[in-house]
């Protein structure tokens, strides 16, 4: 899955422009690369996410295309 669907169906980045754009921002790290928003992601990847001063990092847990609400938060694991 692309890069920028997974912050956007994991609710890491509620919208996916937002999304592409923090990618082309070069503010998305997978795997302590910096990554574009079309790089495919798959279980175990460590993606982190800088917000201004603070950095969120996280593992991927599992990819899937659509999910409820409430299950988005078992996608990833905080690290």
């Amino acid at each position: 899955m692309r890069l920028d669907k997974y912050l956007k169906v994991s609710r890491l980045i509620k919208r996916r422009t937002v999304a592409n754009e923090a990618c082309d921002a070069g503010r998305v790290l997978v795997n302590d690369r910096p990554a574009k928003a079309s790089v495919n992601v798959k279980a175990g990847d460590i993606i982190e996410i800088q917000f201004g001063t603070s950095s969120v990092k996280v593992e991927v847990l599992d990819v899937q295309e659509t999910v409820r609400k409430d299950d988005a938060k078992e996608l990833y694991r905080y690290l």
